[in-house]
């Protein structure tokens, strides 16, 4: 059984060990190692390392909480009334206090300080070498994954986030905010390239060590930090590295990308690893965060993140992903081993996402699809963070932007789609596709629409749901101010204001 164990001390939550051959990960508590008796061996250095990972079980991590940002986007509403997620749709000052929030932060804090533990410590373990390499690489590039979410997030060219590395493991003070997002990218750079020489490709690992950090998703995520930073000529040779490794591919159907067989398909780069294994499962409970609320009485759907019309009627007709993302009333579909006709009392749209419904399809799923606990509605569904349909597209965006022509990027994601190729194909068709293919993914929309310009404008819209109804009345985007997020306040107030927050927050 592959089993994650982890064990807590006074200066580290030290330990995850993997173990063999299932599915199934578990959390048990494993005794408490010192700070003198632990980093001495090769096992040590595993299950370090697999500490940096314990906090993606979290509700907030890439379940429900990381997802309100994306949220504020016009691609989707908070489903249920629910007044602190009106906050940060709305862009409120209230947005601060929000308690789905103020954790982002600090997780992410948590797995840099583990992974900084892993860089500082594993270069003195006697160990093999091969091994270590890897195991630092993994470190490097879950610190630069942390930086980066960070640094969208909350930097930007007035204030960035702390840096904290492996040299300030003795320093108990506060550290106050880089000077502005640049300093922040540098190091997410480096590190995601140090990352990239140190880790092997995915295709080399056993089935048993699925999950864990690789060459590919570094240089991929080193392709969409390029992109973010408007560096366009290396996003386009990152994304080339990726593009040209042979070691990745589109699946032919769109919608089987996100089905439990295809977790580890040729598509996939870095996802939310997941399980309905255990008492309680593990991983990402977005699927069931958007599953209708109460499940139709079969299982306990959390109802938020729901379709807008306008993302329904964005898509172009005979595009087989509208299908494939949105469910609207009257649509059939597959739920515990039955077919339903989609309705539902409580959505504030009237839509749902399809997407991530694939584990709830079968007839017996609790325990081996989906989780045993509907309050932590984890699936065997692992969803996607970065896939390679975001990489040809990071491609056509960076070619684009240079002047250059990207049709040959563009139409691999619209044939496959089932639309016709285009010629000379623009900005407004990139940010078309990027819309259909990623709607109600991590890819972020809001986050395109602040990096693109086009946030005030698409924010000053009302939003509608499937009866044409106004469920969502239009807001004020200020680009100067809410092209950040604000700090969490209580990051703030324990740093005894050493850490300030964004402008105008």
């Amino acid at each position: 059984m592959k089993k994650i164990l982890f064990s807590i001390n006074t200066f580290l939550v030290a330990a995850l060990f993997i173990s063999s051959c299932t599915k199934k990960l578990d959390i048990l508590p494993e005794g408490s190692p010192t700070t003198t008796n632990f980093w001495k061996t090769a096992t040590d250095a595993q299950k370090g390392v697999n500490a940096m990972y314990e906090q993606f079980d979290g509700e907030e991590f890439y379940g429900r909480g990381f997802m309100w940002y994306i949220n504020a986007s016009d691609d989707m509403v908070t489903g249920r009334s629910n007044a602190k997620a009106e906050s940060v749709k709305n862009f409120d000052l209230a947005t601060s206090g929000v308690s789905y929030l103020t954790d982002q932060w600090k997780m992410r804090y948590v797995v840099i300080k583990r992974a900084n533990d892993v860089i500082r410590n594993l270069p003195n373990i006697e160990m093999d070498e091969s091994t270590r390499s890897r195991l630092i690489g993994e470190a490097y590039f879950l610190r630069a994954l942390m930086y980066f979410q960070l640094t969208y997030n909350y930097a930007n060219d007035k204030a960035g986030v702390p840096i904290v590395t492996e040299a300030d493991f003795e320093n108990s003070s506060a550290i106050p905010r880089a000077a502005s997002a640049s300093e922040n990218y540098a190091m997410i750079e480096s590190d995601f390239k140090t990352a990239s020489a140190l880790l092997p490709y995915f295709d080399t690992y056993s089935p048993d060590y699925y999950g864990h950090t690789h060459k590919d998703a570094a240089l991929a995520y080193l392709s969409k930090v390029y992109l973010y930073e408007k560096k366009y000529a290396e996003a386009e040779a990152y994304a080339d590295s990726v593009i040209n490794s042979g070691k990745h591919a589109l699946l032919t159907n769109f919608a089987d990308v996100f089905t439990v067989e295809n977790n580890w398909s040729t598509e996939y780069i870095w996802s939310a690893y997941s399980t309905a294994a255990g008492t309680g499962g593990w991983g990402s409970i977005l699927p069931g965060v958007m599953l209708e609320n109460k499940g139709w009485g079969l299982y306990n759907g959390w109802g938020y993140y729901t379709p807008t019309k306008e993302l329904y009627d964005a898509y172009e007709s005979g595009d087989a992903r509208r299908e494939a993302t949105i469910l609207k009333p009257g649509d059939t579909f597959e739920f515990f081993g039955s077919t339903m006709t989609y309705s539902s009392v409580n959505s504030t749209s009237g839509y749902q996402f399809r997407k991530y419904m694939d584990p709830f399809r079968h007839s017996d799923p609790v325990s081996t699809y989906i989780s045993p606990n509907g309050d932590h509605p984890t699936t065997a569904l692992n969803p996607p963070l970065l896939r390679y349909a975001e990489i040809i597209l990071i491609k056509a965006e960076a070619m684009l932007m240079q002047g250059k022509n990207a049709d040959e990027y563009i139409n691999m994601i619209r044939n496959r789609a089932g639309l016709p190729s285009v010629t000379n194909a623009d900005m407004a068709e990139l940010k078309k596709q990027r819309r259909s293919e990623f709607a109600g993914e991590w890819a972020d929309r809001h986050r395109d629409l602040v990096r693109w310009g086009d946030a005030q404008a698409a924010y000053a819209q009302p939003l509608h749901g499937y009866d044409g109804s106004v469920i969502w009345p239009a807001r004020t985007f200020n680009p100067d101010v809410n092209n950040v997020w604000p700090v969490p306040q209580t990051e703030i107030e324990s740093s005894g204001g050493v850490i300030k927050q964004n402008a105008g927050w």
